[in-house]
């Protein structure tokens, strides 16, 4: 990243700032991260360490797929269901290859071991039609890439409203 001007500093101070300030929170989200674009992985990998999370990444839904036990192989979901007892959230991007976010969406809220877990689906493109579909087909949020960090806290915030 160029640091081509002062308010990513500015930025920074706020997040060291809020970090302390959110620190005392012992119960920790562990997010299960899914892009195929490494630099928004890394971003949102990046997004929520700030915001006290533990990140697990997947390159793809089907990495993210065999992570939660649901792969071609795992049918049988015995030493598996660890990780997905550890996950709190997923969140994905809508466009990959191979498998879109969509289809990883229907295939987690097909699971009943994991279809409590909240799936938020990230996008660049801003399609009203996909938006809604993700929405009704059991997404928890859609959110519009590239991630904030405010999108993140708000997206805790929620997460932690919904678990309590």
């Amino acid at each position: 990243m160029n640091s081509s001007g002062g308010s990513c500093s500015s930025l920074m101070d706020v997040v060291a700032y809020d970090h302390h300030l959110h620190h005392g929170h012992d119960e920790e989200l562990h997010v299960l991260a899914v892009d195929d674009n490494l630099i928004d992985r890394k971003l949102v990998e990046r997004l929520l360490k700030i915001s006290c999370c533990k990140v697990t990444t997947a390159e793809n839904a089907l990495r993210a797929l065999e992570y939660l036990g649901l792969g071609d192989q795992n049918q049988h979901i015995d030493a598996l269901t660890c990780n997905v007892m550890k996950v709190n959230l997923i969140i994905t991007d809508y466009c990959m290859p191979g498998m879109t976010g969509f289809e990883l969406l229907k295939k987690v809220k097909e699971s009943s071991n994991l279809r409590e877990v909240p799936v938020v689906i990230m996008s660049s493109e801003n399609i009203p039609t996909r938006i809604n579909k993700c929405l009704a087909s059991g997404a928890q949020m859609f959110m519009q890439k590239p991630l904030k960090l405010a999108d993140v806290e708000k997206l805790k915030c929620h997460l932690m409203n919904c678990r309590s």
